[in-house]
């Protein structure tokens, strides 16, 4: 399992000196298949600095174009995270039955109408889902026309029958505070203008991931339509909470270990949409935490990202 631990450094990394690291934990704590937790947030840690230096190290972008880039793949994430379970079903042919997402649609297949529901062609969630696979590509110029489809879908949530009704006058992502559902064009609108940028930038440029990406995305659809967990179970929030702060505390790691300001820019955007959805729906059908202990935690790792970075820069001049 050590070399699970390998991951978390890039590949050139790996094949220098991943061998020599494994050898050393085995001789740190031998016959055991799993080190300390104490080890195994060190070795996470030095794996994140890794590999944000080798992502600054790489100047083939500039800092603030790679900042958009990760801020889209985010807000593509976000947009994704209520319809993992819809998604999974939808493409193995699964009726969840009783375990349906909860939304008016009471159909499953996309012929299916259920009473008083309108007959839906596909799910919703499929157009992050491919904004998302074209961004981890760098195709932008096709997760541009995903994400406008997004803007027109939550913006016709009325008149739209593609998509039926499903996610946009039910139940979306709320994660910190207040829900974020598909007619909340702030999350759209904001992905389809970085898309756009992206596209206009000479898409060439952007960095290209591999499809080994996908395979969380995957285990995350799997596990939320085998289990039939969807946006408003205490599980769902729980784990969103706890990756939502991972995500922070590795944008800080990287930002402290570089001095590059080029993860402020996806901290900084996710908070702006998570803001203004607690301000606008403060009262919604339900909140994961009190509202100003949310807005604390949203604006408080902006300024600590800012001081990071200042403090990484101002000791590699006295250096």
């Amino acid at each position: 399992m050590n070399r699970l631990l390998l991951a978390a450094y890039p590949e050139p990394y790996r094949s220098r000196q991943g061998e020599e690291l494994l050898a050393c934990l085995a001789e740190a704590y031998p016959g055991r298949f799993w080190p300390p937790p104490r080890e195994v947030l060190a070795v996470a840690r030095a794996g994140v600095q890794a590999r944000a230096r080798a992502v600054v190290d790489d100047t083939a972008r500039p800092w603030w174009l790679d900042g958009i880039h990760l801020t889209a793949l985010v807000l593509a994430a976000l947009a994704l995270v209520p319809y993992l379970q819809d998604v999974w079903h939808w493409g193995l042919r699964i009726d969840p039955g009783r375990h349906a997402i909860a939304f008016h649609f009471s159909g499953w297949f996309p012929w299916a109408q259920g009473p008083g529901t309108r007959t839906r062609l596909l799910p919703y969630g499929l157009l992050p889902l491919a904004c998302l696979i074209a961004l981890l590509r760098g195709k932008p110029w096709i997760a541009l026309p995903a994400a406008a489809a997004m803007v027109c879908a939550g913006a016709t949530f009325n008149s739209n029958t593609l998509f039926g009704d499903e996610g946009k006058v039910g139940l979306g992502y709320y994660g910190l505070g207040a829900p974020i559902t598909a007619h909340d064009l702030v999350l759209s609108g904001a992905l389809c203008t970085a898309c756009a940028v992206l596209a206009a930038c000479r898409p060439t440029r952007l960095r290209r991931r591999s499809y080994r990406w996908l395979v969380p995305v995957v285990l995350a659809m799997s596990v939320a339509g085998g289990l039939h967990i969807i946006s408003i179970s205490p599980a769902f929030q729980r784990g969103m909470f706890a990756l939502e702060v991972a995500a922070l505390i590795a944008a800080w790691v990287a930002t402290a270990a570089t001095g590059d300001y080029r993860w402020l820019i996806p901290v900084v955007t996710f908070a702006f949409i998570r803001t203004q959805a607690i301000v606008i729906q403060p009262n919604w059908f339900m909140q994961s935490l009190p509202d100003l202990v949310v807005l604390l935690l949203l604006i408080a790792p902006l300024p600590v990202l800012v001081i990071a970075a200042q403090r990484r820069q101002s000791r590699a001049l006295l250096d």
